[in-house]
């Protein structure tokens, strides 16, 4: 298989389609200071990524790259996310994996920080996880893993191959940092990350209103 040119009518498709799914998500706010980072399948061998440091409220077609499952570049000189291999290592192990989002938002940032202890956040009895692909009821549990973090993304990828081994994943956390979630595609992908985003809230509010007795 030949490898997919940066420029290629595909490429300029899903860049188009990832960039303003980027967009509406730097709206809400769960980019900030350039962080986070996003990415598409576009083949068995490689996938769309954004290049390292761009703005994602204004991110473009031009701000997005073509990366191999190894994360090195295709046709460019643009270095891509320093967490590329978070990325690549879910469209290797998962290959009905589609696409994969990484935000900061407020409620992520902060729950990462109070669950880290814990090692985990349970999310239990809530109509909303039936957002979660396979889930067909509230009565029933999604455990969104925090991992220590790192900036040695072998480190932890290492962290990540083992919560694998655990079961089901839609997402996890890292502590002080934010949240990765996937999907088959871009949509399931979306509707992953608001799901546990607001479900994540929900428990940060819980915590005070019980704090509060």
């Amino acid at each position: 298989m030949d490898a997919p040119s940066p420029v290629s009518p595909r490429f300029r498709e899903l860049a188009g389609q990832l960039a303003a799914q980027v967009r509406e998500l730097a709206a809400l706010g769960w980019t900030p200071a350039t962080s986070s980072n996003f990415s598409l399948r576009l083949d068995e061998r490689h996938l769309v990524i954004t290049i390292s440091g761009r703005d994602k409220s204004r991110l473009g077609v031009d701000d997005l790259m073509v990366v191999d499952l190894d994360g090195k570049a295709v046709g460019s000189s643009h270095r891509p996310s320093a967490e590329t291999l978070l990325h690549t290592q879910l469209y290797r192990r998962l290959p009905e994996v589609g696409c994969v989002l990484h935000t900061h938002s407020r409620t992520q940032t902060v729950a990462s920080r109070l669950y880290c202890g814990a090692g985990g956040v349970r999310l239990a009895g809530y109509e909303l996880l039936k957002a979660f692909h396979g889930n067909d009821t509230h009565e029933s549990e999604v455990i969104v893993p925090v991992l220590p973090n790192s900036q040695d993304m072998a480190t932890l990828a290492a962290h990540v191959d083992v919560l694998f081994d655990g079961g089901p994943l839609w997402g996890y956390l890292i502590d002080g940092h934010g949240l990765y979630a996937w999907g088959r595609d871009l949509a399931e992908a979306r509707r992953h990350l608001d799901a546990f985003d607001f479900l994540l809230g929900c428990e940060l509010d819980l915590c005070l209103l019980r704090a509060g007795r």
